[in-house]
């Protein structure tokens, strides 16, 4: 093979692997969004429910829409959409386990309260996209910066038996996810401002 083909030869194994690297990084890049997009258009039931919580019946190999739901949590998703302002997020308190987890359109989990953090009367957090004015004078336990404008809100509880999962269907009816302007603050507790947690 002459000097000339074989650097011909190195330069088209050069540009195959260079291919072959970017392909991979853009897989891996576009991957979890793509998950997350299909994930939030079933949790929306097609785009039709963003910025209210839906309510999971107990779980079963019939029910779930996640993988692998554990039958003893009663679970609540909320598709948020901040391209139209703040959202507004309540939880009620829990005595068992309870989580509120934050996911963005790549599916990090960029934010969780927990039931060992969570005030005795339960918490607001103020949900909000990079650069997004929020009102003067709200006490939010959080106010919370999200990645991206849209994602999804979910609370775990744990709801063992079926007098447990009655008593959080009974917590979770009062719980909000709703644009910032659609209702008036009604926990005025001081708490953290953050990006995420």
């Amino acid at each position: 093979m002459s000097t000339a083909a074989k650097k011909s030869w190195w330069r088209w194994v050069g540009l195959f692997a260079l291919t072959a690297v970017a392909v991979h990084l853009a897989a891996v890049f576009a991957y979890p969004r793509i998950v997350m997009s299909g994930a939030i258009k079933r949790l929306s039931r097609d785009d039709t429910a963003t910025n209210q919580w839906l309510h999971a019946p107990p779980m079963t190999e019939k029910t779930r829409v996640i993988v692998r739901p554990s039958p003893d949590l009663a679970y609540s998703s909320c598709v948020y959409d901040l391209s139209k302002g703040p959202v507004r997020i309540v939880v009620k308190p829990w005595s068992d386990y309870m989580s509120l987890s934050l996911f963005d359109a790549a599916t990090d989990n960029y934010y969780t309260l927990n039931d060992r953090q969570m005030p005795r009367e339960g918490a607001e957090v103020i949900l909000h996209s990079k650069g997004q004015a929020v009102p003067a004078g709200l006490k939010p336990f959080a106010t919370v910066e999200s990645p991206s404008v849209r994602g999804v809100a979910l609370i775990r509880r744990l709801a063992p038996t079926d007098e447990r999962f009655a008593a959080a269907d009974a917590a979770r009816g009062e719980e909000k996810c709703e644009p910032l302007n659609a209702g008036q603050q009604i926990m005025p507790k001081n708490g953290p401002s953050t990006g995420g947690q």
